[in-house]
């Protein structure tokens, strides 16, 4: 009998994996490295600081105002604007220590409470009165009474900024059952919110939290953005 023809056969080889470019993988992860080794070493004051005044010493834990754990960072999309409308970076804000109002324009008597507390308790700081400075952050679009921005920014060196409220969301938070506007917020020379202060905060018990704040940081904070 004639052969029957055999079957044909396929044989199926897998395709080789593209090579990964093994020196471009080394790089990203090498700089990714010293990127993060940069900002420990830059933040590693700050915390240190920090860690001294109010977890490792005794008298840190007596504390008047809240210390936020983990700090919040100052977000970098955040919207400010100035009072005519123009975009204001927000690292612009970095480089001091920062007194936060929060309000609307309208300013009730809680807001003006806080905008005085928030100049005398600079104004009572001495040597380190040029390592503070105020910020109003306004959060609707309504013009501020005269009378009010004039006792804000005469003489005070006070910045007044608007942001929206529910952007400002993202760096600040009040208290549970509280409003954002109930607080004075304090932010480090780095952006970071790092302390919230009470409700009808007790102008000397706040006074003591910036000082033990001021002279933690005397190592690393110079006076001047």
């Amino acid at each position: 009998m004639p052969e029957r023809d055999s079957p044909l056969s396929f044989t199926v080889h897998s395709m080789a994996a593209p090579a990964l470019d093994s020196d471009a993988t080394r790089r990203t992860k090498s700089g990714r490295l010293k990127m993060l080794l940069v900002l420990a070493i830059c933040a590693a004051p700050v915390i240190a600081s920090y860690l001294t005044y109010f977890v490792i010493r005794p008298e840190g834990r007596t504390n008047y105002s809240e210390l936020i754990q983990p700090q919040r960072p100052l977000p970098g999309t955040l919207p400010l604007t100035d009072l005519q409308g123009r975009a204001v970076g927000p690292e612009s804000l970095k480089g001091q220590w920062l007194l936060v109002v929060v309000s609307n324009a309208a300013c009730d008597a809680a807001c003006e409470k806080h905008l005085w507390l928030q100049r005398q308790l600079r104004e009572t700081l001495g040597r380190d009165a040029d390592r503070v400075d105020k910020l109003w952050l306004i959060t609707d679009g309504a013009t501020p009474r005269p009378e009010t921005l004039a006792g804000v920014t005469t003489n005070t060196d006070a910045t007044v900024l608007r942001v929206p409220r529910p952007a400002l969301a993202a760096w600040f938070e009040p208290a549970a059952g509280r409003a954002l506007e109930d607080h004075l917020y304090i932010v480090d020379p780095l952006g970071n919110w790092m302390m919230r202060a009470p409700p009808d905060a007790e102008p000397a018990k706040l006074k003591s939290d910036v000082v033990k704040l001021l002279r933690a940081s005397a190592g690393w904070d110079k006076a001047g953005r």
